[in-house]
């Protein structure tokens, strides 16, 4: 079993020591710095490429240079490094971390089964930045949010588009990026037979990268950090050497005045050429998506002492360079390449390579990552989600992704076969998520920072002006190749919403067509059917009330198990649950009735338990409710106060989590049932054992704390019902629903339950806790919804 719970909480603690912090500082340049790091290899071949010419004048090259540092110093530097990496999610950052905060503080969440209870999570709360006392603002902002349903809709839209464009970088980036670093062999062969031998390399080298995923990355994880700490040291060498060598005054070129020049001189052309300037902080967002597997200290050092200074000296280097050679052949264009020493191109391009290959492995898994916070958060069809590392928390897979990218990338490849095309869609890409960025930081300034309106409206100016100035001129180049993150976009956008709108009516449906549980106890507790020996575990997206199915299949079967658990396993929108914060578990009814209902909770990034464990925690989380007969808190929904029932919830830890709680054992044979009871008098802990069996069978015990207070008579009884009934078995009931637009329904509704949302769920996963269920022990109630 992985044991990814511990390993999360276990770097949570992120007050480390210095040597700690540099190494993390380190790790981080591998991870999070790849892309960032590898575009001084296409940056001037963009913006060169069409719309400005170099002239011997040299304002053209030290237009573009001082809008390169300025771009570099303001976006990742002052916007990212220095503010939005404040803005993080218990320690996780990216788009939907953002989205996070701003639904715990504005109550906006896109789930729908949210409980008062969830509020109480330690991850829940999140101290603001600003003042204590809410802004009359800021308050006045919540509450129109709250209200307008159509606004909360624009803001899930907006996180949706921020989030498509990230995985539409995920197919442009590793193209770009390697297609780059691959053109190096231009210098090194006949102009006639280079472009035949570009492309197939490219490919060949994106094929192996997309075919490895399924090993993981922590195998060779180890070689990121050095192959990134090498190229920078490569290209921050090359950069002195050429400043020293061809043109020791290239640094005046950094006065915000060359801009002025630049576009003075080049005017529409100049405005254009922002579209391949822009590709400088591509990866910059990075920063703020890694952010959980890292510290904002150790991003914030492996910026500004290594990447950031080394990113400069390149892009001044390559300058001086252009800034004393004006003839060169138009064919190879203005690339990172011309600016290598002869000698050292043959290395360099084995280096860049290397680079660009770990700067894709980032993008790559970052869209991973982010793919299974939207499902998690149901925005996006289930997916099988492979965890690649016992160690390493974070490190997924997805294989059905993962082949759609490969084919994506190839196909953008092999399509435009030119940098100059592939930075106009990157570039659009890459902005667009900034953009995105910069809104939600706006609004999480004054609703979950507490700060003055008037510091929120200067962010969204000052970041937003320049970056719309960058996305307008990204957007003049749609036909050169800018379509292709819109149309990705597009499509994974309308996936998203219609998987997202057709699991909220089928949850709607649900809570309409739930049974009152005042009927359920009026037949009495034989609940008017037959109750077999055994558990039976009911599966249910509901929080409260008794599912339709289970009255669907009761009156059609009228028997039942003498234990009945309702379990909804549910999605809450923090990253991370802490184990010991993970089970609510509550009674419906009188004692007798031997009906429970636990409420299982993860976050956006944690890993869902599917083995046997599970089975465990669960039955002991029960059994524990039973010893201590706590009476919890109210979980009544967020949106149905109608019903107030009278279930309290318990937070309950797990076995794993609360040593001193009561736990489970199960042997399978007599002998070693009075072993290991043995074994258990020997530590001082009391047991309560099941009657004894005529047969051999798997016997099943709770071992009780010896400090724990005498359990009352009706307690143990219903511990020793509860163990005979897991050593009769347990049966698990899955709902198999089919989704209808009921009649009446417009022709757009039909369109979207009927065959969108029903195509995607035929060809989608099946809930993860349905894939570890054993199948002799599996039944399914077929459903028809009509929503």
């Amino acid at each position: 079993m992985m044991d990814l719970e511990g390993g999360v909480y276990a770097n949570r603690a992120k007050k480390e020591s210095w040597r700690t912090v540099l190494t993390l500082a380190y790790q981080s340049l591998g991870v999070v710095y790849g892309d960032l790091s590898t575009s001084p290899l296409y940056v001037y071949k963009s913006t060169f490429a069409e719309d400005i010419q170099h002239s011997e004048t040299n304002e053209e090259i030290y237009g573009v240079l001082s809008f390169v540092f300025w771009t570099l110093t303001l976006i990742p530097l002052i916007k990212y490094v220095f503010i939005v990496l404040k803005a993080d999610d218990n320690g996780e950052g990216g788009t939907f971390a953002l989205y996070s905060l701003l639904c715990r503080h504005a109550r906006v969440n896109s789930l729908p089964n949210c409980q008062s209870a969830d509020e109480e999570l330690s991850e829940y709360k999140k101290d603001g930045g600003g003042s204590t006392q809410t802004p009359s603002f800021g308050s006045r902002l919540k509450s129109v949010l709250e209200k307008h349903r159509v606004l909360q809709k624009i803001l899930l839209v907006l996180a949706l588009i921020g989030t498509c464009m990230v995985i539409g970088d995920g197919v442009l980036t590793p193209a770009i990026s390697v297609f780059s670093a691959v053109s190096g062999l231009e210098l090194s062969m006949e102009k006639e037979h280079h472009k035949y031998v570009e492309v197939p390399a490219a490919c060949i080298i994106l094929i192996g990268l997309f075919a490895l995923q399924h090993y993981g990355t922590h195998r060779v994880g180890f070689l990121f950090a050095p192959v990134v700490v090498i190229w920078l040291l490569c290209i921050s060498a090359i950069g002195l050497y050429n400043i020293f060598h061809w043109n020791p005054h290239v640094y005046q070129a950094l006065s915000p005045y060359y801009m002025y020049k630049f576009l003075k001189k080049t005017q529409r052309g100049g405005w254009m050429s922002l579209g391949g300037i822009l590709l400088c902080i591509t990866g910059s967002e990075a920063m703020f998506a890694d952010l959980g597997h890292f510290s904002q200290l150790s991003i914030k050092i492996a910026f500004t002492s290594m990447v950031y200074p080394s990113l400069i000296l390149a892009y001044m280097g390559q300058a001086a360079y252009l800034s004393r050679h004006h003839l060169i052949e138009s064919d190879y264009r203005i690339g990172f390449y011309v600016s290598v020493p002869e000698k050292l191109r043959w290395p360099v391009l084995v280096i860049a390579i290397l680079a660009a290959v770990v700067g894709s492995q980032a993008i790559i898994t970052g869209t991973f990552s982010i793919i299974k916070q939207c499902s998690a958060l149901g925005c996006f069809p289930r997916v099988k989600i492979v965890h690649t590392s016992s160690k390493i928390h974070g490190q997924i897979y997805i294989p059905e992704i993962n082949w759609i990218l490969m084919l994506l990338c190839l196909a953008v490849t092999i399509g435009f076969r030119d940098t100059n095309r592939l930075g106009n869609a990157s570039g659009l890409a890459v902005i667009t998520v900034m953009l995105v960025t910069t809104c939600l930081m706006s609004l999480v300034i004054v609703l979950c920072w507490n700060q003055s309106v008037f510091f929120a409206i200067g962010f969204i100016f000052f970041f937003g002006t320049i970056e719309a100035l960058y996305f307008s001129a990204s957007l003049i180049k749609f036909l050169q190749g800018a379509w292709v993150p819109i149309a990705l976009a597009f499509i994974f956008l309308v996936v998203m919403y219609v998987w997202h709108y057709g699991t909220l009516k089928k949850y709607e449906f649900d809570v309409q067509n739930k049974i009152s549980i005042n009927w359920l106890l009026s037949l009495g507790p034989s609940l008017g059917i037959v109750r077999v020996r055994g558990i039976g575990i009911i599966h249910t997206e509901l929080v409260s009330g008794i599912p339709a199915i289970f009255s669907h299949f009761v009156t059609n079967l009228p028997a039942f198990h003498q234990v009945l658990v309702f379990l909804c396993i549910k999605s809450v929108p923090v990253p991370h649950v802490r184990p010991e914060e993970r089970f609510l578990v509550g009674q419906i009814g009188p004692r007798e009735y031997r009906l429970y209902r636990c409420i299982v909770r993860y976050g956006y990034r944690d890993v869902h338990k599917d083995d046997m464990d599970f089975e465990k925690d669960l039955l002991c989380s029960i059994a524990e409710y039973i010893r201590t007969g706590k009476v919890g808190i109210n979980t009544t929904p967020n949106d149905d106060n109608s019903e107030k029932e009278e279930e309290k919830m318990t937070v309950v830890g797990s076995s794993a989590t609360h040593p001193e709680g009561i736990r489970m054992c199960d042997d399978d044979a007599d002998d070693a049932a009075d072993n290991n009871a043995q074994a258990a008098g020997t530590s001082e802990l009391k047991e309560i054992r099941s009657p004894t069996l005529v047969q051999p069978r798997k016997r099943v015990r709770f071992i009780v704390p010896a400090e724990s207070p005498k359990i009352d008579r009706a307690a143990r009884e219903e511990l020793k019902e509860l163990m005979d009934a897991r050593e009769a078995g347990i049966a698990y009931i899955l709902g198999h629903s089919y989704v209808k637009a009921k009649a009446g329904s417009s022709m757009f509704k039909k369109l979207v339950i009927n065959y969108g949302y029903d195509f995607l769920r035929r060809n989608s996963r099946g809930p993860s806790y349905a894939l570890c269920v054993p199948h002799a022990s599996t039944l399914e109630v077929g459903m028809n919804y009509l929503v």
